[in-house]
Formats: C-alpha cells, sequence, structure tokens
C-alpha cells in the first residue's frame, strides 16, 4: 500500500518541482533582462532597450506626460538618452511572477542623473520603481507597463517664473 501511495504521488512531486523549475528560470530571466537593460542604458542604445517593451506598453515617468505604445515610447526616450549627462541604475528587490507563469513584475529602487529641462541643471534623481512583464509566445519577457516614482520632492519655480506678466 505504501509503495502505491508513494507511486501515486511521484506525478504530483514531478509537476511540483518543474513549476518550481520554471519559476525559478523566470526570475533568473527577468533578473538577467534588468541587468542587461541597466548595461543599454549605459551605452544609451535607444534599439535594445526598446526591445525589453511590448507593443502595447505604457511609460510613467516622473515630471513626464505618459507614453503609449512603442512608437511614444522610443520618441521619449530617445529625446532622454540625448541629455550627455544621463545615466539611470535600476536594481529590483523583489521579483514575483504569477502561478500561470505569464505575467510578473519587478519592484525596486531606482537612481538617475540627468538635465533638468527648465533650469538645464544637472539633478541627481532616485525613486522606486515597478515593471509589468508579459511572458511572450516565444518565451521571452516584454515589459508592459514601466512605472517609476520619484523620492524628491516636487521642484518649485522660480520667483521669476511666478512673477504676473503684465
Amino acid at each position: 500500500m505504501k509503495r502505491f501511495a508513494i507511486l501515486c504521488a511521484m506525478p504530483l512531486i514531478a509537476t511540483l518541482t518543474a513549476c518550481n523549475s520554471n519559476h525559478n528560470a523566470d526570475i533568473k530571466a527577468l533578473r538577467d533582462t534588468e541587468t542587461q537593460w541597466n548595461q543599454e542604458y549605459v551605452f544609451k542604445d535607444v534599439d535594445k532597450i526598446m526591445a525589453h517593451y511590448a507593443d502595447d506598453a505604457v511609460l510613467m515617468a516622473p515630471g513626464t506626460p505618459i507614453s503609449k505604445g512603442k512608437a511614444a515610447i522610443h520618441k521619449d526616450l530617445k529625446a532622454m538618452l540625448a541629455d550627455s549627462a544621463l545615466s539611470l541604475k535600476f536594481s529590483a528587490s523583489n521579483i514575483e511572477v504569477a502561478r500561470s507563469g505569464d505575467i510578473a513584475y519587478t519592484q525596486g529602487a531606482y537612481t538617475m542623473t540627468m538635465t533638468d529641462p527648465q533650469t538645464k541643471q544637472v539633478i541627481k534623481d532616485h525613486g522606486s520603481y515597478i515593471t509589468t512583464y508579459r511572458k511572450e509566445p516565444d518565451g521571452s519577457w516584454k515589459v508592459v507597463a514601466d512605472i517609476a516614482s520619484s523620492e524628491l520632492p516636487p521642484s518649485t519655480p522660480s520667483p521669476s517664473a511666478m512673477a504676473p506678466t503684465p
């Protein structure tokens, strides 16, 4: 009887082990993706950066309007990457993959140096992010929502910008 129970349990154990193995592989793939993505920001390679986004992705970055779709994201990232002061680094502290294995998110912190478009001064920003991924039919993970939240307080307009116009 004991032998029968063990034989019956083996397919379940194999399934659970395979699911856990896929889950761990997905987490590693997402971590590797973000490591590669960081390197692409170092080299400011807009095409390689864009390869991480799904066609229907959205990008929400502090102080900018939402970018919907690959064409809008490409346009906004190309302008951002043109900034000679730009430096962006991010690292996930949490990676979750749905049981279904087709959706996941990473959550972590970022640091960014860039030129403020208003003041033309170099600023250092930091904050948190959540990136939602969808697994594509080929097994790759593509970003469907990329959202960052700055921890810096909003900047106040200069006194000259607040002065009424005659």
